[in-house]
């Protein structure tokens, strides 16, 4: 797994290099808390809103049905900082670690994501 830190940016032409997008040229990223290594919500990214990220330290999404870049926490204060961003074996993922300020779904909640089935 590469992985890009907010404190190493030279490395993330080369990580945006190995994406495999979709058809739309995005790719999805799955944002976990730093900390409590919760999953928070998954987003999609492409290439410049991967730049703005590792640029500014605060995490920005492509809004599919805007059609916009997001910065999160613009509008909320609920804001993401990077911590790391790293890409999976097959490119076709990524995995950012953040500091999560307030709730991370656009509902209020903590997470995006509710226990539906839970194993034995």
């Amino acid at each position: 797994m590469d992985r890009v830190t907010r404190s190493e940016q030279a490395p993330v032409e080369e990580l945006i290099a190995r994406l495999s997008r979709n058809d739309r040229g995005l790719v999805a990223a799955v944002v976990q808390d730093h900390d409590t290594r919760e999953v928070l919500m998954l987003g999609w990214m492409d290439d410049e809103a991967i730049r703005r990220t590792v640029e500014q330290g605060r995490v920005t999404y492509w809004s599919r049905s805007r059609q916009e870049y997001w910065r999160k926490g613009d509008t909320s204060g609920h804001t993401q900082q990077l911590r790391s961003l790293s890409l999976d074996c097959d490119g076709d993922a990524l995995l950012l670690t953040v500091d999560q300020v307030g709730a991370a779904c656009h509902t209020g909640s903590r997470t995006c994501f509710t226990p539906m089935v839970t194993g034995r």
